[in-house]
């Protein structure tokens, strides 16, 4: 048993003062097998602390439902920060931020909350205090017992994330809900609660409350901006949690990269003022399946599949420049390992041609449950809350186009199974122009992933009516949302039944082995390699979609760049595999390769 306390100017462990040298360390967007491994290569870059951040949505994916094995498995996660003698700082929200779907806020709260939307979250609402209640009764023993007063490594829980920043309700609003906060986590915490906020005037004096320890948040200026957190915090030691010494990326932007050295010096110049940090991130890891969010600051921008960060370990564990930049300037502060992680490797690469395919439409029923409707639904009238739907209607000769109140957030259109364009919020696009025809209308529609930051959170996704042509408004709709992330992957076995019965192969279509494919198309291969390597997906000359491996789901890919590899973990892999990958426009060929090392794209440079 040891007690951690915030003293007049130190941290303190049984009475002695620690300076933290923390590093992010996501595990959701590690693979579980590798914990362990990223866990030991924290410790031998020279920390004390591992950080983590806990999302709602990835634990709840419905109601009354909390997953807490496999991948879920955050206890375990800890008990390896304990076996690796590091300390744990976590941090539940209940809304995180973290480039992360939704910012890790339910799309089960917004709908359930009677259409009030996000006025109703990060406010003393009693519907949202219930709902964290319940979170927090599932969580938090979790936790409790992993508590530094009960033998563990967690040291410190963050309440909130960055509140500062948010909306603009009273101070005596904004108080009595970090306190509701606060009420909560004491049911079963005794260790050090602390809120962070971006370094300015501004959020400092809107994200705490008395009582509260005050951290901040930034990369860069680092004498400066601790001076701002001083005014905000007089006493007690000063803490950069969120020592930003890299970026995440965006879809359709550059690679984000920053200097070795300069991050190292940065770093340098907080040590050296006593400060303590946390390093965001020390690795990044990956954002698989459908769990990217998107930021939307007048333009909506979603996340890419790598959370590489440009951080010093890299998404798939290697050490970087900057790891042992960084790792010098912690070794005149505190003593670091003499072991140094190993490079890694080149992966295997081989080629693999995807020759069976089958059109997505084929099997649109065995994925979803088509429900039939008199008005135009969202996603979350239909409670589906990530990825794929299909909505269909019909259309007269008279209408000539349809337009849209807004696409959230891209949707592909086919007239009578005939592409007929593509509408993406990105690009402002809601109105497609429609062939004079009495016919079927069918839009695939994605949910690119829901905003993690700012005042559109917890906004509704698909179609946003009303729907309207140039003579009416369309209102019989028929949906069926997809199911992608069942626990077989895309190939369940119904998906698995209507494959069998309706596999095609590229020559079939084309006439070729390796000719253009035409999508939306689910493509399936087999394929022998190295097991327990990891792998880099590369898919040069397919347009956007979803990969699996074993079922493991990869993630999206996008020709729109920057990130041009998807990382395939090594417990994944098996000497013989299953390659799925959704292509939802186009391939110029059914080919696709596994490289030597990752490419995650250009940068400014």
């Amino acid at each position: 048993m040891s007690a951690f306390e915030i003293g007049e100017r130190d941290f303190l462990l049984d009475g002695k003062p620690l300076q933290l040298v923390s590093g992010a360390l996501h595990y959701f967007r590690v693979h579980p097998d590798l914990w362990a491994d990223r866990i030991r290569k924290a410790r031998l870059m020279g920390l004390n602390a591992v950080e983590t951040y806990v999302p709602w949505n990835f634990h709840a994916p419905s109601r009354g439902e909390f997953r807490t094995t496999g991948r879920y498995d955050l206890g375990r996660f800890l008990d390896l920060v304990a076996a690796e003698g590091l300390h744990a700082i976590v941090r539940p929200g209940p809304y995180i931020c973290a480039e992360w779907d939704g910012g890790g806020l339910p799309a089960w709260l917004f709908a359930d909350d009677g259409g009030r939307g996000a006025a109703a979250v990060r406010c003393a609402d009693p519907a949202f205090l219930d709902a964290i209640g319940e979170y927090f009764g599932a969580l938090l023993p979790i936790v409790a017992k992993r508590q530094v007063t009960a033998g563990g490594p967690v040291l410190a829980v963050q309440v909130e994330n960055e509140y500062g920043a948010y909306g603009d309700d009273p101070p005596e609003r904004r108080e009595a809900y970090l306190r509701a906060l606060v009420d909560l986590l004491r049911e079963h915490l005794d260790v050090p609660l602390f809120t962070v906020d971006q370094a300015s005037d501004h959020h400092l004096s809107r994200g705490g409350m008395p009582g509260l320890h005050k951290m901040a948040s930034f990369g860069s200026r680092a004498s400066e901006r601790l001076e701002v957190l001083r005014r905000h915090q007089p006493t007690g030691p000063l803490m950069c949690m969120e020592f930003w010494n890299g970026w995440f990326d965006s879809w359709g932007q550059h690679h984000h990269v920053a200097a070795p050295g300069t991050n190292a010096q940065d770093l340098d110049d907080l040590l050296a003022a006593g400060a303590s940090v946390n390093s965001y991130m020390f690795h990044g890891g990956t954002n698989f399946g459908l769990t990217s969010g998107a930021n939307d600051k007048g333009t909506y921008l979603p996340i890419t599949t790598s959370y590489d960060y440009d951080a010093p370990l890299a998404e798939h564990g290697a050490p970087t420049p900057k790891f042992f930049a960084m790792r010098e300037v912690i070794g005149r502060y505190r003593e670091v390992p003499s072991e140094s992680p190993p490079a890694a490797g080149p992966a295997p690469a081989l080629t693999v041609p995807l020759g069976e395919l089958v059109p997505l439409a084929r099997v649109v029923e065995v994925l979803g449950r088509t429900g039939r409707h008199d008005r135009l639904p969202t996603h979350d009238d239909v409670r589906h809350w990530s990825g794929l739907s299909v909505y269909t209607t019909r259309i007269r000769p008279d209408d000539r186009a349809i337009t849209f109140g807004e696409v959230r957030d891209r949707a592909i259109a086919f007239v009578d199974g005939a592409p007929a364009g593509t509408l993406s919020r990105t690009l402002g696009e809601r109105t497609l122009p429609l062939p004079p025809v009495d016919g079927e209308l069918t839009l695939l529609v994605e949910d690119q992933g829901r905003v993690n930051y700012g005042p559109r959170i917890g906004e509704a996704k698909g179609l946003i009516g009303p729907a309207r042509t140039a003579s009416r408004e369309v209102t019989d709709w028929s949906v069926t949302p997809l199911e992608l992330e069942g626990a077989d992957g895309l190939l369940t076995p119904a998906v698995r039944e209507a494959f069998a019965a309706d596999r095609r192969t590229s020559s079939d279509i084309d006439g070729s082995d390796s000719g253009p494919v035409a999508g939306p198309v689910l493509c399936r291969a087999e394929f022998t390699s190295e097991p327990g390597a990891d792998h880099f997906l590369r898919l040069d000359g397919w347009t956007k979609g979803l990969a699996w491996v074993n079922g493991w789901p990869l993630g999206r890919y996008w020709s729109h760049g920057p990130t041009r590899t998807m990382y395939v973990p090594g417990p994944v892999m098996r000497k013989r595999n299953e390659l799925v990958v959704l292509e939802l426009h186009g391939a110029s060929s059914s080919e696709v390769s596994f490289v030597p090392e990752p490419d995650l794209g250009h940068d400014e440079e």
